[in-house]
């Protein structure tokens, strides 16, 4: 079993409760890193004395300067970042690469990489986006940790452009990898696109449009941190609680950006799906749990059913290792709910959901490339054979219709 498949025997445990509960994880490599945190990064927490002497050992967060009611303040990009494009490809598309839960470092991220590369020459590639998940298994532990160049930099080598980065659970891990349970260590994955030259994650949830700058834009991505109401265990610190001042706001910006955007397709990435046919689930019952405010997602759930379905075209969401390909159903508003977490990991080969599918592949690795322009939008969906490291288009989804008008759109 993966450091990325732990599952707590129960939703809404701390990471300490989940500990007790299952003390045969602190026998390996769980146990190395609670040691290892307790002795270098140990912090008193917020939120009384009695949650503080439980979970003393638990990682420390990101300092006050970051306790503002919205994102983390937006840092500057590299100087010599890889710059957005500002005008179509030679096809008269924007295409944008989309890889999930790449973070590995191992031969099977370089050969998603490696066919990759070929696709994105031949089809025109100027953008890519990385579904979370970003450096397993645990996060990084600073912004010059040696793992951005070996499970980012290096595996990407030839991918040139900027990556358009959301945080996943592995990213933001706490005690237990994986378990989303210290939110403020994204704040690191943030302060590392100062230093990179593809990595881009102005903030932990922040737009981007292609053309880049343009005032009625072909596309616009709306990348979201979905790790707070989403952990396997519960939130401690309360500015991360479910229903605490940093939900709240990206919730409120995510709302006003989708009403204000000008742009023909819109896109909402974050490393959760809302609809997912894979083993972890869809929001709200993650993993078969059935109540509780972190564990299940329900309140995941409830974002996208109340702000985003029915107003994006696509959401892409990485999380499970599969390549799903979902249909709009009413449920949806015609929203189609996109998985692709395939390019480093893959699935147990099987489905676990009904989810109505143009497409789907639980055994495979791959990845996605994504075309746009005023008349159409293109999904394709490719598949890698690792030991030869070379892709083959499975499927192909295609829509000329968006969703739902720019706003500011003039109707006949």
């Amino acid at each position: 079993m993966c450091d990325d498949d732990l599952i707590p025997p129960r939703p809404d445990l701390t990471e300490a409760q989940w500990l007790r509960a299952e003390p045969e994880l602190a026998a390996g490599p769980v146990g190395d890193r609670v040691r290892a945190m307790g002795t270098v990064r140990r912090r008193a927490l917020l939120g009384g004395a009695a949650a503080g002497a439980a979970l003393a050992a638990l990682p420390g967060h990101a300092a006050a300067q970051a306790r503002t009611t919205g994102a983390v303040r937006p840092r500057g990009a590299a100087a010599d970042a890889f710059p957005f494009p500002q005008r179509p490809n030679g096809q008269g598309e924007f295409a944008v690469l989309i890889t999930g839960d790449a973070g590995t470092g191992t031969a099977e991220q370089h050969a998603v990489a490696a066919a990759a590369r070929e696709v994105c020459r031949r089809e025109g590639v100027g953008v890519a986006v990385g579904l979370g998940d970003n450096i397993y298994e645990n996060g990084p532990e600073s912004d010059t940790d040696d793992e951005f160049r070996t499970k980012f930099e290096e595996p990407n080598t030839g991918l040139d452009m900027p990556w358009l980065m959301v945080l996943g659970n592995h990213d933001c891990s706490g005690l237990v990898p994986g378990s989303g349970g210290d939110p403020s260590r994204g704040d690191r994955e943030v302060s590392y696109a100062r230093s990179s030259r593809r990595w881009h994650m102005p903030s932990r949830y922040y737009t981007a449009a292609l053309p880049a700058g343009g005032a009625d834009p072909v596309i616009e991505f709306f990348a979201l941190d979905t790790n707070p109401v989403a952990s396997t265990v519960t939130q401690l610190d309360p500015h991360y609680y479910w229903n605490g001042p940093y939900m709240r706001a990206q919730r409120a910006w995510l709302d006003g950006a989708l009403a204000a955007s000008r742009a023909r397709w819109k896109v909402v990435i974050g490393h959760h799906p809302y609809l997912n046919n894979g083993r972890h689930g869809s929001a709200g019952t993650y993993d078969g749990f059935l109540v509780g405010h972190y564990t299940r997602g329900i309140h995941l759930k409830e974002l996208y059913e109340e702000v985003v379905v029915g107003r994006a075209d696509l959401i892409l969401s990485g999380h499970d290792h599969t390549l799903q390909l979902l249909e709009p159903t009413t449920r949806t508003a015609g929203t189609r709910q996109i998985v692709c977490g395939a390019s480093a990991k893959s699935g147990d080969g099987r489905a676990h959901g009904k989810h109505p599918a143009a497409w789907q592949n639980f055994s495979d690795h791959g990845f996605m490339v994504l075309k746009v322009s005023d008349r159409a939008m293109t999904v394709d969906a490719y598949t890698v054979d690792v030991p030869t490291r070379t892709a083959r288009l499975a499927h192909t989804t295609h829509t000329t219709t968006p969703v739902r008008a720019p706003a500011g759109a003039v109707h006949g």
